[in-house]
């Protein structure tokens, strides 16, 4: 029977990407510790020993059906539509796993849910998937990507989820699972002036609603509490909003119980600015009980 050996909300924001030099200028001399926070969760995720990686897209928008990766290997150059000017000439190389992406299609067929594995050579990249892929060296394990679905509410992202659990569980593999975004994704405005030195301080996100917004839900997940989270979405994340409407994080949730997921994070980064988006890297040890 197959596992989810350990789970992680990380920050895939690009400027991470760009080169030593600009980001310490830009940070006044202070670099980013999502950087450092890079290091440490790719420690918890060796330690975790899992057989795949699956990597929940915050970018990969799709309409109709939540889309799982099934090509078998991956290899070419990233630039980005969105920012081509820095983010560009990113050389990248990883596995994939299509037979775990076909029995998520299987389950989802069983249960009436809209997931459907795709295994095209020529579907595209995204950022979300290749910078993390790029810093935390993921390249050692097989990496399936799930999309985004944008005409979906946040219970069809749970199903989602709970499809891939249910495929996890009728495997042999043991299973991480990453879920790639922000947590408020408001953007600052392009004439607008940092309100701290520190490009990536926290006092640079979008406004102080959000920050109180986000931090409550860090709170939350060091708690083990994501019934909380789930319960209250529409009141309290949904609004904000999270990035993608928050697909990343509610299908992790959802393949690990949703409401009834009672792993508790452990924080492994500051929580940053990223053009005044709330960014932040949380682990999830799925083999810790919260109620022990």
């Amino acid at each position: 029977m197959g596992q989810i050996v350990g789970a992680a909300i990380v920050s895939h924001h690009p400027g991470l990407m760009q080169c030593e030099e600009f980001r310490v200028l830009q940070g006044a001399g202070s670099d980013s510790d999502l950087i450092a926070g890079y290091r440490r969760v790719r420690e918890r995720i060796a330690a975790a020993n899992p057989d795949i990686v699956v990597l929940f897209d915050s970018h990969w928008f799709t309409t109709g059906y939540h889309l799982i990766d099934a090509g078998s290997a991956y290899r070419g150059t990233y630039i980005s539509d969105e920012m081509p000017w820095y983010l560009f000439g990113v050389p990248y190389e990883y596995r994939g796993h299509p037979g775990f992406a076909r029995s998520v299609e299987a389950v989802a067929r069983e249960r009436g849910v809209q997931s459907r594995a795709i295994g095209n050579p020529d579907l595209p990249r995204h950022y979300p998937t290749i910078n993390v892929i790029k810093q935390m060296q993921l390249e050692a394990w097989p990496v399936v990507t799930v999309s985004s679905c944008q005409n979906c509410e946040p219970r069809h992202f749970l199903q989602s989820g709970e499809v891939i659990g249910e495929a996890i569980a009728r495997s042999d593999l043991r299973v991480l699972l990453l879920a790639s975004g922000a947590l408020s994704h408001r953007f600052n405005g392009i004439d607008w002036k940092p309100n701290h030195p520190r490009i990536f301080h926290e006092s640079n996100v979008s406004s102080v609603a959000n920050i109180a917004s986000d931090k409550q839900a860090i709170e939350l997940m060091k708690e083990g509490r994501h019934d909380l989270i789930v319960e209250n979405w529409d009141r309290d994340y949904r609004r904000v909003p999270w990035e993608a409407f928050g697909a990343h994080y509610l299908q992790m949730i959802g393949a690990m119980g949703a409401g009834a997921c009672k792993a508790q994070g452990e924080v492994l980064s500051a929580y940053e600015n990223a053009r005044g988006t709330g960014n932040v890297h949380v682990w999830f040890d799925t083999e810790r009980r919260g109620d022990e």
